[in-house]
């Protein structure tokens, strides 16, 4: 009983501040790459793993992309959220982004398929807050509340560039995507933000598939190479990364996909591009 009533006054105290910008539709924080050379010092960053999932936003009402579509959840997933703007990953496991998206898209929720899925909350935006005062908060609720499909993600401190690279690389080495460093002191911001950084043993990006090249030998009357255009109109092809079933059944032209690759080459194209995922939630 005791317990109740101090989540319930808790709830009360975020509520205050925060279900008017659930109402309002706060616009999404997105993350700038990390640049050692213009990034502040470490220890001035909370610093968490990167999730490979699906980026969703938790209304206090409903379950969003980033891009404002709804998604499909089971109502015994969404019914028990707390009546608070979070934000965070749909997420299963490390390298398991086509599975979790293929859950995720479904119109018709797979119940089955679901209790696999957790919601993974890096943020709980409220007006004026800075990022150390918001992660006690949404660690604080999450906790409290001790559902298990709801999970906080930890955030920690690090003093030197070195401390970090060994965190990034242990995490890498376990099937983690990155990190995702969050300027402790900074209130949120809409957009792409400074405030918010990525951190990965590569590279990504985007670009648009404009047509399929044939494959050879083992992949004869498969696809051998996507020719694509990125952001920055530079046409290449991205001809690994993909599986038997992708070249089977490649993306189809006019698609976006996310590809990684490490720097460029001095004519400007991206070194050792490869295929990462079709980018379902543009």
């Amino acid at each position: 009983m005791f317990k109740h009533t101090v989540l319930s006054l808790f709830l009360v105290i975020l509520f205050a501040g925060s279900v008017s910008n659930s109402q309002a539709m706060l616009p999404v924080q997105l993350a700038q790459v990390y640049d050692a050379d213009t990034a502040d010092e470490i220890s001035h960053y909370l610093v968490s793993e990167k999730y490979d999932g699906i980026r969703a936003i938790w209304t206090g009402e409903q379950l969003l992309t980033r891009n404002g579509h709804v998604i499909h959840a089971p109502d015994w997933f969404t019914h028990p959220l707390p009546k608070v703007w979070l934000d965070g990953e749909l997420w299963t496991e490390r390298q398991d982004f086509s599975g979790v998206s293929s859950i995720v898209r479904t119109q018709i929720a797979d119940d089955a398929a679901w209790r696999k899925v957790r919601y993974m909350v890096f943020d709980m935006p409220a007006k004026g807050l800075a990022f150390d005062e918001r992660y006690n908060n949404y660690s604080t609720l999450i906790n409290a509340l001790n559902l298990p499909h709801l999970k906080a993600v930890k955030q920690q401190r690090f003093t030197t560039n070195h401390a970090l690279s060994q965190y990034l690389d242990t995490l890498v080495k376990n099937g983690a995507e990155g990190v995702m460093l969050h300027l402790a002191t900074a209130s949120h911001q809409s957009g792409r933000s400074s405030a918010l950084l990525k951190l990965k043993p590569y590279f990504d990006d985007e670009a648009v598939v404009i047509g399929h090249l044939p494959g050879k030998g083992k992949y004869t009357n498969q696809l051998g190479a996507l020719q694509v255009k990125n952001k920055q109109g530079i046409v290449f092809k991205i001809g690994s990364g993909f599986s038997d079933e992708e070249r089977a059944n490649p993306p189809a032209i006019g698609t976006v996909i996310t590809y990684k690759y490490h720097g460029f080459t001095k004519h400007g194209l991206p070194r050792f591009a490869s295929f990462l995922r079709i980018r379902n939630d543009l």
